[in-house]
């Protein structure tokens, strides 16, 4: 019995170590998850705190949009114009291209407008966001204002995350108008339809419930864009390749998060 006991041994050995780098990476990415929701309730905890940083707002507020605009008017012009011009076709083709402003409502409003806001601020704003808070980290001015007695969260996190909600929501509405002018010029002077029936075709299949579903949709994206900028940036270390690789899972992270909000808050709003 003795001497079997090795060889029975030498497999339990063999799982547990291919075993071991599994729930090492599972064990790791409960932790990021844990720490991010951590960093999620700091911010919340620091909202109502006073004295609130108005000029820290404003700030970022026109840094993310200054990053974000052209980004966005880059984008949704093809992106919009070329769903609406598909749309069209197959409107004109049972006939109905008079409904070429209720296709476009539809697709820009309830979907082109929040996808490309997707795309625009976890691309742009929140690596921004990334990048300078990581360079804070690396510098040690984060440990800095906490030797200093000043909370990083309130200063810094806090009105990053809120300008993110806000440009969020104004870059939506920019999409929006873009998308829904580009529709009416391919549908009115390349497609056929005339612009009164255009303009009021659109509210037949969207209205106010569906802009404000929007919106709220943008809002959303911009506050999960912004915490998980603000975890990562907080958490960067390695000096500049620390902050390149934060920056990098922003995108990662921030794709994939606000790609499934959107599909579950699409969801809930159609039922």
């Amino acid at each position: 019995m003795s001497a079997l006991a090795p060889e029975t041994a030498l497999p339990e050995r063999r799982q547990s170590s291919t075993l071991a780098p599994v729930l090492k990476k599972a064990r790791h990415g409960t932790e990021m998850v844990g720490d991010f929701f951590l960093t999620f309730w700091g911010i919340v905890k620091m909202l109502p705190r006073r004295p609130f940083q108005w000029r820290e707002l404003v700030a970022q507020a026109w840094f993310i949009a200054s990053v974000s605009i052209v980004p966005t008017m880059l984008m949704s012009i093809p992106f919009c114009v070329m769903v609406v011009f598909q749309i069209n076709v197959l409107l004109n083709e049972i006939g109905a291209i008079d409904l070429s402003g209720a296709g476009a409502g539809v697709a820009v409003i309830r979907e082109i407008g929040p996808i490309v806001t997707v795309l625009v601020v976890a691309g742009a704003g929140a690596t921004a966001i990334c990048a300078d808070l990581g360079s804070r980290t690396i510098r040690e001015e984060i440990d800095a204002m906490k030797v200093l007695g000043i909370d990083p969260i309130q200063r810094l996190a806090v009105p990053r995350v809120i300008a993110s909600c806000g440009v969020a929501v104004f870059l939506n509405g920019l999409v929006t108008a873009i998308g829904l002018a580009g529709g009416y010029v391919y549908g009115v002077f390349l497609q056929g339809a005339t612009p009164g029936q255009y303009i009021t075709a659109i509210p037949i299949l969207t209205g106010i419930p569906d802009l404000l579903i929007s919106e709220l949709k943008a809002g959303i994206f911009g506050l999960l864009a912004a915490l998980v900028a603000c975890h990562l940036g907080f958490n960067a270390g390695g000096g500049p390749k620390g902050v390149g690789d934060a920056v990098n899972q922003t995108v990662v992270f921030s794709f994939v998060l606000l790609f499934l909000a959107n599909a579950v808050i699409t969801t809930l709003a159609l039922h």
